[in-house]
């Protein structure tokens, strides 16, 4: 059955999603970075990157279940890029080059119309002006009948939760103090949401949670 997911998504211990002052060099706010650093490690990551073998083990695992059977992604427009306001042109094709790690199609949350863009490797960017649930419509049409992965950031995730559209997160806990940014539980009540928590495994640099809708 389909899902709509979040997965390895990286989580501070003082309930961080992302550090302050995002910007082009800050894409992920100040220290952002650092949440990540169990997935840059990986194999998955490093394959990815053509960086070389990277590690194995349990990350690596939850990395690689985490591009398992998905058909679409959701991005908010953060995520996509730093740029702000009307699109002044299609210079900006995200921040991964000509070939996205994506390899579906990706429905970016926006205020401006601007038209669909392929990518190499089967990523085309499309850009919804209609809301979430447009973009989850949309985005589940295109999965035919995979799961609909919902990227981030922090803000987009916590829309989906509050409209009761998620169904199953995989959360990574990393041993990171943040102290500001965003975050990502703030007024969000999981247990009244209907979440359980289904899986809880340490790995190597990060604790994994499942949390899964009943």
């Amino acid at each position: 059955m389909s899902k709509v997911k979040v997965s390895a998504f990286s989580v501070s211990l003082d309930g961080f999603g992302a550090g302050p002052l995002q910007d082009r060099d800050n894409p992920l706010g100040v220290r952002g970075l650092e949440l990540h650093s169990w997935f840059f490690k990986t194999a998955v990551f490093q394959k990815m990157h053509n960086a070389g073998e990277g590690s194995q083990g349990v990350d690596n695992d939850f990395a690689v279940r985490s591009f398992e059977n998905v058909g679409a992604w959701i991005l908010g427009r953060n995520m996509f890029g730093p740029v702000r306001g009307a699109w002044e042109d299609d210079s900006w094709k995200g921040w991964w080059g000509d070939e996205p790690p994506y390899h579906v199609p990706v429905f970016v949350l926006t205020h401006y119309a601007r038209e669909l863009l392929p990518m190499k490797g089967g990523t085309t960017f499309y850009f919804v002006t209609g809301g979430i649930e447009a973009a989850l419509k949309q985005a589940k049409n295109a999965a035919g009948g995979r799961d609909v992965r919902i990227g981030g950031g922090v803000s987009t995730i916590r829309q989906y939760l509050t409209a009761g559209q998620i169904d199953e997160m995989h959360l990574a806990f990393s041993p990171v103090l943040l102290g500001d940014g965003e975050n990502f539980f703030a007024g969000i009540h999981l247990p009244r949401l209907g979440f359980t928590p289904v899986e809880t495994v340490a790995g190597e640099g990060a604790t994994h949670v499942v949390l899964r809708k009943s």
